[in-house]
């Protein structure tokens, strides 16, 4: 495939595709898998990790945004291939914890825990919305078709922004609670 073909492919149809098989992949692992027998001590600094892999995430993501709106475009992209980046490594240790640990059930009780799982349920439903749209708007930048791009990550940066920063609330939920 030519260079000119890439940049005049929607990413969107593809970016769909990938995103299903992961999200199917992931309620596997959480739900149906069960945990592996075996896993080390070393996966229980995964939570905290993660949090961290989502705290770097957000940190990224809003100095790619204020990068860009002050027309730094270089410093923009490398912001945001760092948030990008942090994303990967925190689904990569996401994956890594529940093959260990399977579900971590949030034991909290009263007026925290309808709190918490409506944080939970707007983190996971918008996490499944979030990916398809990095994927395409990603895609779209390197294959520099940038208006595209400019209006898909008007919807792509507060999603992505939300759900790393929710991450991070949950982890403080099941790590106060648990």
């Amino acid at each position: 495939m030519s260079e000119h073909a890439f940049r005049e492919r929607d990413p969107l149809p593809w970016a769909l595709v990938l995103s299903a098989a992961v999200t199917a992949f992931l309620i596997w692992l959480i739900y149906f898998k069960s945990p592996a027998v075996e896993g080390g001590a070393w996966t229980s600094v995964l939570p905290a990790v993660n949090a961290t892999l989502n705290s770097l995430c957000a940190v990224c993501l809003v100095a790619g945004y204020v990068s860009i709106r002050r027309g730094r475009r270089r410093v923009h992209k490398r912001f945001m291939l760092s948030a990008l980046g942090f994303s990967a490594l925190f689904l990569a240790g996401y994956v890594t914890y529940h093959h260990v640990h399977g579900d971590t059930p949030f034991t909290g009780r009263g007026v925290v825990r309808p709190i918490y799982f409506a944080v939970l349920i707007s983190h996971v439903v918008l996490s499944v919305v979030m990916l398809p749209l990095i994927l395409s708007t990603v895609a779209l930048a390197l294959g520099e078709r940038f208006p595209r791009h400019k209006k898909l990550a008007r919807f792509t940066l507060p999603i992505w922004l939300y759900v790393s920063l929710t991450g991070v609330v949950i982890f403080f939920f099941l790590a106060a609670y648990n």
